[in-house]
Formats: structure tokens, C-alpha cells, sequence
């Protein structure tokens, strides 16, 4: 069975129990084997999401999904420029 990928949410309440354990004394070694993850996944969790709360996270979310969404749009209206100049040089 495949694990499942944490949901950014997820990810970043973890990055938030190694602080909350570290500034308790733990070791941060320590803290990162206790929330259940390999230390190079916390740091590549704390390079993409150190520092978010859950605001900043739903934007991040919200961008995202706008991006993909006008990327879409650009790509269409691309294709749709291409099939039209091939229509008026008259090659079909």
C-alpha cells in the first residue's frame, strides 16, 4: 500500500510541532523523527511552506489554481490563433 502525501495543511502543522519541540529543549533531530518524517523531507517542507500560516496558505492555494486556469486559457487561445492563420493562407 502506498503511503499518502500530507496535505499542505498537514505539512505545515508538522513544521509547527518541530518548532513548538524544539523550543521545548528536544533536540531538533528529535523532534523531526517524532512528527514521523525523514529530516531531508522536513527541510524541503521548510523551504516550500517555513513561515506560512493558513491564510497565506489558502492564497497560495487560490494563485495556484488561477495560474493553471489562465495558463489553460493562454494555451487555447494560442491554438485557436494557430488553426485561424492556417485557415487564411489558405492551407487546410
Amino acid at each position: 500500500m502506498a503511503n499518502k502525501r500530507p496535505k499542505p495543511e498537514e505539512i505545515v502543522t508538522k513544521l509547527r510541532q518541530v518548532e513548538v519541540l524544539t523550543g521545548q529543549g528536544m533536540p531538533r533531530l528529535d523532534a523531526i523523527r517524532q512528527i514521523g518524517v525523514t529530516e531531508q523531507t522536513f527541510y524541503r517542507w521548510k523551504k516550500k511552506y517555513g513561515g506560512m500560516g493558513t491564510e497565506q496558505l489558502k492564497d497560495l492555494k487560490r494563485l495556484q489554481k488561477e495560474n493553471e486556469r489562465l495558463r489553460r486559457a493562454v494555451s487555447d487561445l494560442t491554438l485557436d490563433k494557430l488553426i485561424l492563420k492556417e485557415a487564411a493562407s489558405g492551407n487546410f
